[in-house]
Formats: structure tokens, sequence, C-alpha cells
């Protein structure tokens, strides 16, 4: 009886399992542009067992990005290098307040935010005591009025 092996197709964008080789050639790129891009902070694949760089296709995606910001806009690689760490900030930034807007959807209204820029949602009809407050900052959004 014969066994075929069954081919696993991962369709986790975010999986490591590109070998350098691979990742080099889905992009276009010679694997030492990748190391480069490794040793700048562009692209910064995960590690196996044995040190060898794993990309994922995410990976690969900003590859492409970086290729795209070099050779068509002309962008040198430290510009690219801030231009992504600012696109991460507002990706982060947009979840936030996505999920702030979510709670304030909920009926909750008032929200305190800590020294140490925490966000506190107050319930509705509570007031935030000064000394448990430490300087905090209070927000508050009128209800919607649909005049």
């Amino acid at each position: 009886m014969i066994r075929r092996r069954e081919q696993i197709v991962i369709v986790d964008d975010d999986a490591p399992v590109l070998a350098i080789s691979e990742a080099a050639e889905l992009a276009g790129m010679h694997p030492q542009t990748l190391r480069q891009y490794d040793r700048l902070g562009l692209v910064s694949p995960r590690r196996a067992i044995g040190r060898g760089r794993r990309y994922s296709r995410r990976d690969v995606g900003r590859l492409l990005q970086v290729q795209q910001l070099s050779q068509d806009e002309g962008i040198n690689l430290a510009g690219i290098k801030r231009i992504l760490e600012l696109e991460s900030q507002v990706e982060r930034l947009a979840s936030r307040l996505e999920a702030l807007s979510a709670r304030a959807e909920t009926g909750t209204r008032v929200f305190t935010a800590g020294v140490s820029g925490d966000v506190v949602v107050v319930p509705r009809g509570r007031r935030v005591r000064r000394e448990s407050a430490g300087g905090s900052l209070v927000l508050w959004r009128p209800p919607y009025d649909p005049r």
C-alpha cells in the first residue's frame, strides 16, 4: 500500500514558513538584500531553531512595499523605515480608538486618562474622586442630539 504525503497549506499570513531564498524569490530580490533589510530593521523575520531567518507572507508583502517605496518613489531606506514605523503607529492608534468607541457606544461616555497614559472608563452616574484621579484628565462627550 502506498501512502501519499498530504501537502499542508498555511493560510496564516503571519506563519514564519519561508526560508530566506524562498522569500527573496517571491519578492524578486537577492537574499543579501533581505539580510540588509533585517539589519536595518525594515523587515524583521522570525528565527528558526538553528537561527535561520523564517519569513511569513506578511513579511514578503512588506518587502514588496519597501521595494516599491525605494524604486518607484525614490525614498531612501531611512525614510522608508520612518514611514513603516508611522504606519504601524497609526494602525495601533486606530485599533485603540475603535475599542474606545465601541465602549462609548455601550452607554459609557466618560473616560479618564491617568498620568501613565492609561484610559479608564468611568461608569455613568459616577464621579471621579480627586484623590483617586491623581491629577488625571477627565474627558466627557455629550449625548448625541439628533436635531
